[in-house]
């Protein structure tokens, strides 16, 4: 009975890890991929390893270490693509550190764009410019989002798969 409700437990605590990972997605308090990625070692784990290959949590966790990456960069992407100053990006990330608090979830990527935007007219450029770049950063940020969201409910999908099998 206690291994039994123990091992009940370790699921939910999985489960929770993968749910978590999706929120912090949208939310990012914490990095939501790497929690999904606990989550699905953690099935594995109490599973005996058996949902799951070794070569498929190889893939899992490179997969997490390139969206994180992409991540980081995909945003700047779009800054520089759309002509972004310094003082631009710097008004992104305190937009988006400032969304955090204002209007969680969506107050990060409408910070970013606001960031931007103030960055970008305080460095000396046009409104009009200043708009461009600001929705550079934006979709970029939404990309970024996309890409952990499809990684983490994807991670939602093989914890559940692999509860089942």
């Amino acid at each position: 009975m206690i291994e039994t409700t123990l091992l009940i437990l370790w699921l939910i605590l999985g489960f929770a890890l993968i749910v978590a990972g999706i929120a912090f997605c949208i939310m990012p308090v914490l990095p939501g991929p790497p929690l999904s990625f606990a989550g699905l070692i953690l099935l594995a784990w109490v599973r005996d390893w058996t949902p799951f290959s070794g070569r498929f949590l190889i893939i899992m966790a490179g997969l997490m270490l390139f969206v994180l990456l992409l991540d980081s960069i995909v945003p700047l992407l779009g800054a520089r693509k759309f002509g972004a100053s310094r003082q631009g990006l710097w008004g992104s990330v305190l937009g988006m550190l400032a969304g955090i608090f204002v209007f969680p979830p969506w107050g990060i990527i409408i910070g970013a764009f606001v960031g931007a935007l103030i960055g970008e007219i305080a460095s000396g450029k046009e409104r009009k410019e200043a708009i461009r770049v600001g929705w550079g950063i934006f979709v970029g940020t939404l990309v970024g989002v996309g890409m952990k969201l499809a990684y983490s409910l994807s991670a939602l999908f093989f914890y559940i798969r692999g509860m089942i099998v």
